[in-house]
């Protein structure tokens, strides 16, 4: 006999109708179960108040409910959609229905984690429950714990453990689907799909089609396909922007329209076809992208305070530039005209397209932190702004990797070179070139450094430092010089 007689399913950041924890579980422990999916205010109004209107991430997960809501009622089911307050909408929707129970998948983000404890005290309230699950990740929480029980904060030693854990069941517990096939019988049928549209909830349409950014599960499959057959040579070409080289899935896994544990399955069984070969470093080098991402995870769950403040409290200790200048630095970064042309492409790109790749991310972010001197909090609160694939765990962990504050981050002495950086993943200037057209006639050995030429081999190539492409607003070396300095105190509590 079923537990309940009526539940319901709260979509959240696991937009797919299969291999889905909460809907598994809704699925299996009740008579009927009905779906639903909440356009939060609560969330969506920082969006509009922020002036960007024709937000991609609005639009995708828009786009993404309407394929949840065709592939559930193909199933007999349907989808709900409201544009409300979660925290208020929730507790009235299973209500309505009648529901006993409502089933979500876990959200480790600490204004989520208060948002489910007060809607879990109103479903209580009212004789109901929150009953939530792990999805989003492989492992969670306190499932991998260093020997004396603690959370790790180093990744290497946690990767270990991580891969230890994932192994020792023989039969490959921890990537099995839920069959939702199997219960898919017990979806309650509700009419038709009455979804606010974006100018209802205040928002336009985005360049998300023009981008070619395929929304919802058939999105995720299709960019899945095409990256398996490269999967052998990500080691290999992940660090270069102007190559294909990374799966592009990151928007889909930040949405779930894929499943964590189809991707680490593939990694895991093409790890296992080339156990000796280049082919199975590829693999293995995506699984450890993959971990990074539990990682970040665990460490917001336990530190929720990285969200506002240094994972090394020291750090917090350090003296930001600030004032006019500063503001004008950071309007520069922001705006990618710093005059070093591999940022300046980069901030471009994220600009126009919310995507940025992420050998790139580090060298904006190391450049902002310590070229500039910016506190990395402005950074991060940009990308967080911008970034289609925005995800709280990984933004911070990244931000703060490159600031030196994190958990397991590069040293504080390690100053990426802009110029280096440039040459290095970027060679031929293909990357620079596509996003600033202006520098294209340059020749390779110049495209990285256009300030080193003179005013005649610059006139030559149509260019003109201050007109159509800035001065560089810093010079790295003295600006590497600061950087040791304003370290220096913390230096001497490490």
């Amino acid at each position: 006999m079923p537990l309940f007689d009526t539940s319901l399913v709260w979509f959240r950041r696991d937009l797919r109708s299969f291999d889905h924890a909460a809907l598994y579980h809704a699925l299996k422990q009740s008579r009927r179960v009905f779906c639903a999916f909440i356009f939060d205010q609560d969330i969506l109004q920082p969006l509009l108040e922020s002036g960007l209107k024709a937000d991609r991430r609005v639009e995708f997960i828009h786009a993404s409910l309407r394929e949840l809501d065709c592939a559930l009622r193909a199933m007999g089911g349907g989808l709900i959609v409201r544009h409300a307050r979660a925290a208020s909408a929730i507790p009235v929707l299973a209500a309505e229905l009648g529901a006993e129970a409502v089933f979500v998948n876990h959200d480790f983000e600490p204004q989520a984690i208060a948002r489910d404890a007060g809607i879990a005290a109103a479903l209580n309230a009212g004789g109901r429950q929150l009953l939530d699950f792990k999805d989003h990740v492989i492992f969670e929480k306190n499932e991998v714990l260093t020997l004396p029980g603690r959370p790790f904060s180093v990744f290497t030693p946690y990767k270990n453990a991580w891969l230890k854990k994932l192994q020792a069941r023989s039969d490959d517990f921890y990537m099995k689907p839920y069959p939702i096939d199997s219960y898919s019988m017990q979806l309650a049928p509700v009419t038709a799909c009455v979804m606010p549209s974006l100018a209802e909830m205040g928002f336009e349409q985005s360049n998300l089609r023009e981008l070619q950014i395929h929304s919802g599960m058939s999105g995720a499959q299709r960019l899945l396909q095409d990256f398996l057959p490269r999967i052998a040579r990500y080691h290999s070409t992940r660090d270069f922007p102007a190559v294909k080289g990374p799966s592009y899935l990151s928007i889909h896994l930040r949405f779930g329209t894929v499943s964590i544990r189809t991707l680490v399955r593939d990694a895991v069984q093409a790890i296992r076809s080339n156990p000796d070969s280049t082919g199975g470093t590829g693999a293995a080098t995506w699984l450890s992208e993959l971990i990074w991402r539990d990682f970040y995870c665990m460490i917001l769950y336990h530190h929720p305070r990285v969200a506002e403040h240094a994972f090394k409290p020291e750090y917090d200790a350090i003296c930001w530039e600030t004032g006019d200048a500063a503001q004008h630095d950071f309007q520069a970064w922001c705006d990618g005209r710093t005059g070093y042309p591999l940022m300046d492409a980069a901030m471009t790109q994220l600009n126009r397209t919310g995507y940025m790749h992420n050998r790139l991310r580090m060298v904006t972010a190391c450049f902002l932190i310590k070229d500039l001197g910016i506190d990395w909090r402005w950074g991060e609160r940009y990308f967080a702004q911008h970034l289609n694939d925005f995800d709280l765990a990984a933004n911070n962990g990244g931000w703060q990797w490159a600031a030196s504050s994190g958990c397991d981050a590069q040293p504080y002495f390690r100053i990426f070179n802009p110029v280096t950086q440039s040459e290095k993943f970027d060679s031929e200037g293909s990357f620079i070139r596509r996003y600033l057209p202006q520098l294209a006639p340059l020749h390779n050995q110049h495209i990285h450094a256009p300030w080193l030429l003179s005013t005649i081999e610059l006139k030559r190539a149509g260019i003109t430092l201050g007109d159509n492409y800035p001065h560089p607003i810093v010079q790295h070396d003295a600006a590497r010089k600061r950087t040791l300095e304003r370290y220096a105190m913390v230096k001497k509590t490490v």
